[in-house]
């Protein structure tokens, strides 16, 4: 019996040892499994981030790529793919892919059997196929904010059936990246290597990952949209420099004229635009406009106003004429939702008659012998703005307009950003306002009143943002 006895111990004990070399043969492989990913962890984020704080200027799609690289090597993945949400994160795109990665969409629409280059192609065709959120599973993974795991790809309806072995999904994982509460793009990766299925901790592994790689997607992403920012600040520049130079530099020298003129554009490119052009000896022209359009557009077509003018103000002495002549050259470029209302007057400096034709821009004022009684008087003629109706249209509703004017008669001409500025309060500083500050300045001098009214206009408005230019032209006759 002690003999029997024995021999059962030894039997336990053997079977014993045997068990713990197993599990410390597990328990080894384990460890070196985890000692690799750890050293996998933290090659990833010594690369990611040396790559992220050394570049000057970050590129995204080495950036993409360098993140994928390590999220196939961790999760011992034979192919993957990252998703990034467009600018107005209406659809994800896939912006770096490895491997060959079967489209998870119009599995009907891959044909690879005479195809040399599948990889290239199969690429080609997930990076121009745009995922709507909660499409498919990598819209889902980016709207839910959780990962996603199929263990047993053949039994899921969601993964595309391919009858090529090299495209057949076997198992896999969509996580999305995210920084604080915003989903900026999904990680896909699919088929291990060893054939395995993927586990739960693989899955969490790659949130992890994906999670760590969205600092520097973040911040590359505003490196990049500040240096669009700023690119663009230099373009509006420029514009801004070369619509200035449309404006006029120095008014003409007239012996028996005064003229002034204030411009503030209420952004960096405005929509206004006044003119004065010295037809010959006699003639002065006299231009102002408003384009409804801000913006570069609005430059642009301030630009063909001035050419157009310039070039035809010593043939076409008639206003409506000019103006007709303008809507045919204009309405063939605008936009459907732009318009430009214009002002334009030539006047005879010998024998001071001044003659007007209005596209639907505000009326002109006329002080004559203007006293505490008697304000200024609004000036009209008939027409419609720029770019509304067709030439015929606009040829049979415009007309000229003539008015004698005397020594000491003031013309005022403006754009509706100086009666319609807003105070604090959402009130319209006003017609009103503006005929009787040039009811009691009319004595003195285009630019001294035009000053008052500058004042008077910024310390109505106060605090309030300009939304609108402001044009403000005078002319007196000595």
């Amino acid at each position: 019996m002690s003999v029997l006895t024995g021999f059962f111990l030894e039997v336990a004990l053997i079977l014993a040892l045997l068990h713990a070399v197993k599990q410390r043969r597990k328990l080894r492989v384990r460890n070196r499994s985890l000692r690799e990913e750890r050293e996998v962890i933290f090659d990833f984020i010594h690369h990611v981030g040396e790559l992220f704080a050394d570049a000057d200027d970050v590129d995204m799609d080495s950036l993409l790529k360098r993140i994928l690289f390590f999220a196939t090597r961790t999760g011992k993945a034979s192919a993957g793919a990252i998703y990034l949400f467009n600018t107005d994160r209406s659809r994800l795109f896939a912006r770096a892919v490895s491997g060959v990665f079967a489209p998870l969409y119009d599995s009907e629409e891959v044909k690879t059997t005479e195809m040399l280059a599948k990889s290239q192609y199969l690429e080609s065709l997930v990076k121009t196929r745009a995922v709507a959120p909660s499409e498919g599973l990598v819209g889902s993974a980016a709207a839910i904010g959780n990962g996603i795991i199929i263990e047993d790809a053949e039994m899921d309806a969601r993964i595309p059936t391919y009858t090529d072995a090299f495209l057949k999904i076997r198992s896999l994982l969509a996580v999305p990246m995210r920084f604080g509460n915003e989903v900026l793009g999904v990680v896909v990766l699919a088929n291990r290597t060893d054939e395995t299925a993927f586990t739960p901790g693989d899955l969490s592994l790659l949130q992890a990952m994906a999670d760590q790689a969205t600092v520097p997607i973040h911040y590359a992403g505003l490196r990049a949209a500040l240096e669009q920012k700023k690119q663009i600040d230099r373009d509006m520049q420029a514009a801004q420099q070369i619509q200035a130079s449309l404006l006029p530099q120095s008014f003409p020298q007239l012996e028996n004229v005064q003229l002034a003129a204030y411009n503030l554009p209420a952004f960096d490119i405005g929509g206004d635009y006044y003119d004065f052009i010295k037809i010959d000896d006699d003639h002065l022209g006299i231009a102002i406009a408003d384009v409804s359009g801000k913006g570069i557009g609005g430059a642009m077509m301030m630009a063909v106003c001035q050419g157009v003018l310039r070039t035809r103000a010593g043939q076409e002495k008639s206003p409506a004429r000019m103006l007709s002549e303008l809507n045919r050259v204009l309405s063939a470029n605008l936009a459907d939702d732009m318009f430009i209302t214009m002002l334009y007057m030539v006047l005879n400096t010998r024998t001071r008659e001044l003659t007007f034709a209005r596209a639907g821009h505000e009326r002109p004022l006329i002080c004559r012998n203007c006293s505490e009684s008697k304000g200024p008087e609004q000036l009209d003629a008939p027409g419609i703005a720029i770019g509304l109706a067709d030439a015929d249209v606009f040829d049979a509703a415009i007309a000229d307009a003539t008015i004698q004017l005397e020594s000491g008669d003031g013309v005022v001409i403006y754009t509706d950003g100086i009666t319609e500025a807003l105070n604090e309060e959402g009130e319209e500083w006003g017609l009103d306002r503006l005929i009787d500050l040039i009811r009691t300045d009319h004595p003195k001098n285009p630019e001294e009143m035009i000053q008052t009214v500058r004042t008077c206009i910024t310390r109505y408005v106060g605090a309030r943002p300009q939304y609108d230019d402001m044009t403000l032209l005078a002319l007196k006759i000595n």
